[in-house]
């Protein structure tokens, strides 16, 4: 502790006096020499069989991976169109706002993103459903309420369910 303030001291000096340039650039050398110390996991594989099985086992599934990573984002072009074609009138919501929204394709797909990883896909799902029977207002918050439970339904069980399964069949085999 003494020592750190002693070093902090001598550079708050350095830098008043109008030298010190390489010392300004020193905490953030000090940083990225902390940010490597987590390739020690790297020095340990060698060591470690069970660690070189488990690195060995993710580099050759890799390929594949990549294959159920394009499935997956085909998923979700395919459900953005629709979801842009189905709710592009629903503006505001509870849940659905100015970025979170089916008007662009761009939004939908980041939403959709984020309704795969589980994030409030139920409230959104209510946000689109609503009807001028919930006094809704027509172009802002009207969505069609019997597509859109079926819409976020498919879409949670495909991407929570059916492609976690294909992730982890990949890894297995």
């Amino acid at each position: 502790m003494v020592s750190a303030s002693l070093i902090d001291i001598a550079l708050k000096m350095l830098e008043s006096s109008g030298g010190g340039g390489f010392l300004k650039a020193g905490p953030q050398i000090a940083r990225i020499m902390r940010v490597l110390r987590v390739t020690r996991i790297l020095r340990l594989a060698g060591k470690a069989e069970g660690l070189q099985a488990i690195l060995q086992t993710i580099m050759f599934s890799i390929p594949s991976l990549s294959n159920v990573i394009m499935l997956l984002m085909l998923v979700f072009f395919m459900f953005s169109i629709l979801g842009n074609f189905m709710f592009w009138q629903v503006t505001r919501g509870d849940t659905i706002d100015d970025l979170k929204n089916f008007t662009k394709f761009d939004n939908a797909f980041l939403l959709l993103f984020a309704i795969s990883t589980g994030e409030d896909w139920n409230a959104i799902m209510f946000d689109c459903s609503r009807t001028e029977a919930d006094g809704c207002i027509k172009g802002e918050t009207c969505g069609l309420a019997p597509y859109s439970y079926w819409y976020f339904y498919i879409m949670v069980l495909v991407c929570a369910y059916i492609m976690l399964n294909l992730f982890i069949l990949v890894i297995i085999q």
